[in-house]
């Protein structure tokens, strides 16, 4: 399992509460080692998640930060890599050959 918790929301921007349950479920991922739980622990898996996601909703609106609902916009692998600039469009482009 890896040691990082990654970030799942971009300052710039307002946390939507799918990030927010996505940030619960790899918390709980990671106290519990388990990706996905087995059949006999599904529900306290998911109760934990749903804990979790509420103290960080209220956390976040503690400081003063705006959930907006909507979706993760979080993708894996989204890390710097991510964020290369795509080539100018003047550049040439690469031929197959």
């Amino acid at each position: 399992m890896c040691r990082s918790i990654k970030p799942l929301r971009r300052p710039e921007t307002e946390p939507a509460t799918g990030e927010i349950e996505a940030a619960a479920r790899q918390f709980v991922r990671k106290v519990s080692g388990y990706r996905v739980p087995s059949s006999r622990n599904v529900e306290a898996f998911d109760a934990a998640i749903a804990d979790v996601a509420t103290a960080s909703r209220r956390m976040l609106e503690s400081l003063g930060v705006e959930i907006v609902d909507g979706p993760d916009r979080w993708t894996p692998g989204s890390g710097s890599s991510r964020h290369a600039h795509p080539p100018a469009a003047d550049a040439p482009a690469a031929t197959a050959g």
